[in-house]
């Protein structure tokens, strides 16, 4: 089986539980992306868009997107680069004055780490995955913080490599393990304000970033095969996760990792 996309209907079914939030999306870089799949269903739950862009290179792959989504906000954001991801918060603050959800859909590893043993990778690619892959989480969260003053939902981008072994994450492992145990503790310490805090756990997806996994087509068909759903999730199945714990529906949910695998992390 393969995973289809939804139909008219099905997001008409939607309704508009998101009616007046307004949401920040980090990491599109095309249509494939998972953030854009996010920002779409979250768009068509009613919410108005602030989106990002890495850099000049990835501006003509995004922008488009963004207008389609009929963003308000359109900035520049790399992590990596100081103060952009100070700016992008200072606009929102000025342009919106608040803000409801920000979503984290971000991560990058040198390709020699990445694709080599975890206990060959390099001091400098393994700090520079951990800064990008969740300290960035940490610094989104912080910035955030003052402008949910009537609470919030925050959400980064995981995987089941945090919490088992799979063959060819390799560096990427206790980065995601890193995200999850700060999704944690950011919400207990948020949790008094009523920001809510999760990590988002998607299965494969082809997507740009999962390209640069050694064998990812691999990771893909044995996926297919042993998920009980028996088909790979898509981009609009994570966003429609990442929109219902951005919903009222979900005002008790806090500190979790969501899986939206198909059943897969339940097999041994």
């Amino acid at each position: 089986m393969t995973s289809q996309a939804m139909t008219g209907a099905e997001m008409d079914l939607l309704g508009s539980a998101l009616k007046g939030k307004r949401a920040l999306v980090l990491g599109i870089a095309n249509e494939h992306s998972i953030a854009y799949g996010c920002a779409r269903i979250m768009r068509r739950l009613g919410a108005e868009l602030a989106v990002t862009y890495l850099n000049e290179k990835a501006r003509p792959h995004v922008e488009p997107l963004a207008e389609a989504l009929g963003a308000g906000i359109f900035a520049p954001c790399d992590v990596s680069r100081e103060g952009e991801l100070d700016a992008v918060f200072a606009r929102i603050e000025k342009e919106w004055g608040g803000l409801d959800v920000a979503l984290h859909s971000i991560a990058f590893a040198p390709k020699e780490d990445l694709q080599g043993r975890l206990v060959d990778s390099s001091a400098e690619g393994f700090k520079l995955a951990m800064d990008i892959s969740c300290h960035s989480f940490i610094r989104m969260a912080r910035l955030a913080e003052p402008l949910m003053g009537s609470g919030g939902t925050l959400m980064a981008m995981s995987y089941h490599g945090a919490d088992k072994v799979v063959p060819n994450y390799n560096l990427m492992g206790p980065v995601k393990a890193a995200l999850e145990s700060a999704v944690r503790y950011l919400a207990y310490e948020l949790g008094p304000k009523d920001i809510r805090v999760h990590a988002v756990s998607p299965g494969p997806l082809k997507t740009r970033a999962a390209s640069g996994l050694k064998d990812f087509d691999v990771l893909l068909s044995e996926a297919t095969q042993r998920a009980p759903i028996g088909e790979l999730v898509d981009i609009d199945d994570v966003g429609l996760t990442t929109a219902f714990l951005a919903t009222p529906f979900a005002r008790r949910l806090t500190g979790m990792t969501v899986y939206v695998d198909g059943g897969l992390s339940i097999m041994a």
